[in-house]
């Protein structure tokens, strides 16, 4: 494709594991809690350019369990791809990188924070849908200026 072509591209160069950490500060006394723990669950998400034309977008899991006030376990885990957009207008952009990117990476993170639990010998947390266009239109609303979007959830 030549440099003069205006034909807008959205490529997927890569969906990879970026990070991934697995804690169980108060193992193996907390083990022997009765207790349903309770779990919390935050998402984010950020984006970077890597070069021209070139985005790193991350989504990133953090689960907190805890059974009392003591965390049983704590998973956090980012889930990033690396896209290649070019040609695409200035206000169109921001809805590709916030909405379009994070959809095709997600399903790839709940994957990988259900099976760590499951390897960890805890039973699977299942990270919920998100609409990624509601939070994409609920920040601009807010129009914080933050990069970076917060969701934090809870279950019991």
């Amino acid at each position: 494709m030549a440099d003069t072509d205006n034909t807008p591209v959205f490529q997927i160069q890569r969906i990879y594991l970026k990070d991934l950490s697995l804690e169980q500060p108060n193992s193996p006394q907390i083990l022997l809690e009765q207790t349903q723990p309770q779990v919390d669950i935050a998402l984010g998400m950020s984006a970077e350019p890597v070069a021209d034309g070139v985005v790193e977008v991350c989504v990133t899991a953090t689960v907190t369990t805890k059974v009392k006030d003591q965390v049983l376990f704590l998973v956090e885990a980012k889930q990033a791809g690396i896209f290649e957009i070019r040609n695409v207008p200035e206000d169109q952009m921001q809805g590709i990188v916030s909405i379009v990117c994070p959809q095709m990476i997600y399903p790839y993170l709940r994957a990988i924070v259900s099976d760590v639990c499951t390897r960890a010998g805890f039973p699977p947390i299942l990270l919920t849908e998100v609409n990624f266009q509601a939070m994409f239109e609920a920040q601009q609303q807010q129009s914080s200026g933050d990069n970076g979007s917060r969701i934090i959830t809870s279950a019991n």
